[in-house]
């Protein structure tokens, strides 16, 4: 199972707007994609900034590349990002995630 976390950076005030643009939009579109496991927001405040993570994890580096594309590491990013994000980080993380 591979982990995949990509994070960004809103406007502490946008920032409940933001979610609801990933609970209605992102998140779905992750669970839709064949190999998609599970997907997560994760949130923390820093001053007047919201940190997001979203936490998804996968079968494969295969199924990851039916939803981001060739290159893995590369952020995708959705038309509505450009209203809420500080700026575009390019790249994701990934993980072996393991069960004990």
């Amino acid at each position: 199972m591979i982990a995949r976390i990509w994070h960004g950076r809103v406007p502490a005030a946008k920032g409940d707007s933001y979610l609801e643009h990933m609970r209605t939009f992102a998140i779905p579109r992750y669970r839709a994609v064949p190999g998609n496991l599970a997907a997560y927001a994760l949130r923390r405040f820093e001053g007047d900034v919201m940190h997001i993570d979203m936490l998804t994890f996968w079968e494969s580096l295969e199924s990851i590349k039916a939803f981001a594309g060739e290159d893995v590491d590369k952020a995708r990013y959705d038309d509505f990002d450009k209203d809420y994000l500080l700026e575009y980080e390019p790249t994701c993380r990934h993980y072996e995630a393991f069960e004990t």
